[in-house]
C-alpha cells in the first residue's frame, strides 16, 4: 500500500492543478450522412467520448461500447426523439410519484403553511392568539391539524421532487432529454424562493419543460407563459389593464413582458424599448391562473358567464381584466383580440431573428464552448428560422458542424456541479441511495437547484463555477463520494477491479483513470505522484478561504484519510477515486 504522504501529495498537486483553472478562462453543412469529426483528427473513440460528454450526464466503458455499436448518428437521432422505454427509472421514479400530480392535486395535497394557520384557527382548531411558530405545542398542534386533514408538508414537496431530479439523471435513458430539461429550466427559470410559485415548479418541469424540451420553441414559449409556476413567478397572474378612474395603484405588472423580450425572447440587444415592454404588459394582462382552493379569487361560476374567458388545464384568460385598447409592439399592432392577442405577440417574438440569434447561442455555449465560432451560430440561426424554432433540426445542424468537432472546444466546458456529482455517480455505475445527500453536496459546491432567485437562471460560464472555495469543496466531495454516509452514493470500487486488488497507487490510478477518464493520458495523473514541495502552498490557499463549516469538514475529511481503515485496499481505492473526481481533467466535459 502506498504511505500516506504520497496520497496527500496527490491531494495537493492535484488542488494546485485545480487552481490553473482559474486563470484559465478569462458554409454549407450537410446534415446527413457521418458526424465530420475525423475531418477535425478525432479518432472514433475520441468523437464518442466527445459526444457523450456534450448529451449525457455522465458514461461508462458500456456505454462507450454501446454508441460505437450503435453507430454515433443513430445515438444521436434515438436521444433527438427521446422516447426509450425507461422502466427501470419508472420503477425509481414511484417513490417520487407527488412530483407528477397536477397543480391542483398539490394545491390540496401540499397547502402553503399560511392557509393551514387560516384554516385550523377558521375551524377552531387553535386560537389565533396562540399562534407562534416558536413554540413546540404550536407547532405539535398543527401538526396534528395536518394529519387530520390528510394534509402534507411543503417541504416533502420540495424533498421528493429534488430526489426525483437526481434519479431521472442518473437513470434516465434518455439522457439528452433530461440535459435539454435542465437547459430550458435555466433559460425559463422559476424559483422556490418565490413562495407563491414553489407548489407549482414540479408540475411545471414536468408538464411544461421535459415534454417540449426537443421540440419548437414557439410551442415551449407559450407553454411557459401560461404555466401558473411562471405566471406567479414574475407576477403576471394579477396584471390587469390600468383603470384610470381607480385610486388605489394601478394594476398593469410589466415584470414578465420585460424578462419575456429580455430573457426568454429577444435578449438584452434585441432592438425592443422600454415602450414595447409597456405595450407587451398590456397585450398580456388578463392572463392568469383558474382559481384552485389557495389561489384565485374570482368565483369559478363567474368565469363561465364571460364567453370572451378562456380556460386551459390551469391557465384562465379573464377577459374583464384585459386591456382592450389598441397597443404596438415592435412596429406590430395588437387589436382588440382578447386572449388570441398574447398568442399573436409570443408567436412574433418566437419567430423574430434576435430570437433565433439568442437563442441558438445560448445553445451553443451550452454544447460547444463559451465563446463559439460566429459562423456556427450564424448556422445554427438558420437552421432556427427555417424549421419553426425546431430545436432537435438546431441540434443535428449544431452535431453535423465541424466547430462542434474542433479540438480547440473538446473539454474547454466546466461541468457544474450538478453534472459533476452525477457525472462521478454514472462513470462508476454507482446507485444513488439516498439523493438527498448527494443533492446536499451538489449545494455545497454552489448550485443550489430550483433556488437561483434571478429570472436569468444560472450563468453558463467556466468562470462562474470556478473559483478557489468551489475547488476546495469540489475536492472534499471526491474525497467523501465513496462513502455511503456522505455522499448517498453506494458503490462497489472493488467490482471495477474485477476483484483484484491493485498493486500500488499508481496502478489504481490507471484502473480507475481509464474508467473515469477514458481519453484522459493517465501519465500526466502518474507525474503528480511525483510532485514535491506543494504542501504548503496548499495550505496557505485553503486556510486562505474555506470557512468554518469548510474547516470542520475538512478536518473531518483529514482524519478519514489519516485514520487506518480496517480495509485498507478500499480506502485506498476510494482515496484515488476521490483524487480523480476532484482533478482538473474530470471537471472538464
Amino acid at each position: 500500500m502506498p504511505p500516506m504522504k504520497v496520497m496527500i501529495r496527490i491531494a495537493v498537486v492535484l488542488f494546485i492543478s485545480l487552481s490553473f483553472l482559474l486563470t484559465g478562462y478569462s458554409q454549407e453543412v450537410k446534415v446527413k450522412g457521418s458526424f465530420p469529426y475525423k475531418q477535425q483528427g478525432l479518432t472514433e473513440k475520441e468523437a464518442i467520448v466527445h459526444l457523450l460528454s456534450r448529451f449525457t450526464y455522465g458514461f461508462d466503458e458500456q456505454q462507450i461500447e454501446k454508441v460505437e455499436k450503435q453507430g454515433l448518428e443513430k445515438w444521436f437521432r434515438q436521444q433527438l426523439e427521446g422516447n426509450i422505454k425507461d422502466e427501470r427509472l419508472n420503477n425509481l421514479m414511484s417513490n417520487y410519484a407527488d412530483v407528477l400530480l397536477s397543480n391542483r392535486a398539490i394545491d390540496s395535497l401540499y397547502p402553503r403553511s399560511a392557509r393551514v394557520r387560516r384554516q385550523a384557527v377558521k375551524e377552531g382548531f387553535i386560537s389565533k392568539d396562540s399562534i407562534d411558530n416558536s413554540k413546540h405545542s404550536y407547532k405539535e398542534a398543527i401538526r396534528k391539524f395536518m394529519e387530520v386533514k390528510g394534509y402534507r408538508p411543503e417541504n416533502e414537496l420540495n424533498r421528493q421532487f429534488l430526489a426525483s431530479k437526481i434519479v431521472r439523471a442518473v437513470y434516465s435513458q434518455n439522457q439528452l432529454r433530461e440535459v435539454m430539461t435542465d437547459f430550458w429550466f435555466n433559460h425559463f427559470n422559476v424559483s422556490f424562493t418565490k413562495g407563491q410559485a414553489a407548489p407549482f415548479i414540479p408540475n411545471y418541469e414536468a408538464y411544461v419543460i421535459r415534454p417540449n424540451a426537443l421540440g419548437d420553441f414557439e410551442d415551449l414559449l407559450l407553454a411557459t407563459a401560461k404555466a401558473p409556476a411562471m405566471l406567479m413567478y414574475l407576477d403576471n397572474f394579477s396584471s390587469v389593464a390600468d383603470n384610470p378612474k381607480s385610486k388605489g395603484k394601478k394594476g398593469l405588472n410589466e415584470n414578465y413582458a420585460r424578462e419575456l423580450m429580455e430573457l426568454h425572447t429577444l435578449g438584452v440587444d434585441g432592438g425592443y424599448t422600454q415602450k414595447d415592454v409597456t405595450e407587451a404588459a398590456r397585450v398580456l394582462t388578463g392572463w392568469t391562473i383558474y382559481p384552485m382552493q389557495g389561489y384565485g379569487n374570482v368565483q369559478k361560476e363567474n368565469i363561465a358567464n364571460n364567453k370572451n374567458n378562456v380556460t386551459d388545464g390551469d391557465f384562465l384568460f379573464l377577459a374583464n381584466r384585459h386591456d382592450k385598447g389598441t397597443k404596438t409592439v415592435l412596429a406590430h399592432t395588437f387589436s382588440n383580440k382578447g386572449y388570441e392577442e398574447g398568442v399573436e405577440l409570443l408567436k412574433m417574438l418566437a419567430s423574430k431573428p434576435q430570437t433565433a440569434e439568442f437563442i441558438v447561442h445560448k445553445l451553443a455555449v451550452r454544447f460547444v464552448s463559451d465563446n463559439p465560432s460566429p459562423v456556427l451560430v450564424n448556422r445554427m440561426k438558420d437552421a432556427f428560422l427555417k424549421n419553426n424554432g425546431d430545436i432537435s433540426v438546431v441540434l443535428t445542424m449544431m452535431v453535423y458542424s465541424p466547430e462542434f468537432w474542433d479540438k480547440k472546444t473538446i473539454d474547454q466546458k466546466i461541468k457544474t456541479p450538478f453534472e459533476l456529482a452525477i457525472s462521478a455517480v454514472r462513470g462508476l455505475d454507482a446507485d444513488v441511495n439516498n439523493p438527498v445527500k448527494l443533492n446536499n453536496w451538489v449545494t455545497r459546491m454552489g448550485e443550489q437547484k430550483y433556488h437561483y432567485i434571478a429570472p436569468t437562471g444560472f450563468p453558463d460560464k467556466s468562470d462562474y463555477w470556478i473559483n478557489t472555495g468551489s475547488l476546495l469543496n469540489r475536492m472534499n466531495f471526491g474525497l467523501s463520494f465513496t462513502s455511503e454516509n456522505n455522499s448517498g452514493v453506494e458503490v462497489d470500487l472493488m467490482r471495477v477491479t474485477g476483484g483484484r486488488e491493485p498493486e500500488s497507487a499508481e496502478q489504481a490510478l490507471e484502473v480507475f483513470g481509464r474508467k473515469l477518464l477514458p481519453e484522459v493520458d493517465i501519465d500526466v495523473l502518474k507525474k503528480r505522484l511525483t510532485q514535491q514541495d506543494l504542501q504548503e502552498k496548499v495550505s496557505a490557499a485553503s486556510q486562505k478561504n474555506r470557512d468554518k463549516s469548510m474547516m470542520q469538514d475538512d478536518r473531518a475529511q483529514e482524519q478519514k484519510i489519516s485514520t487506518k481503515s480496517k480495509n485498507q485496499t478500499n480506502a485506498m481505492l476510494a482515496q484515488i477515486v476521490g483524487l480523480i473526481i476532484g482533478s482538473p481533467e474530470f471537471q472538464r466535459r
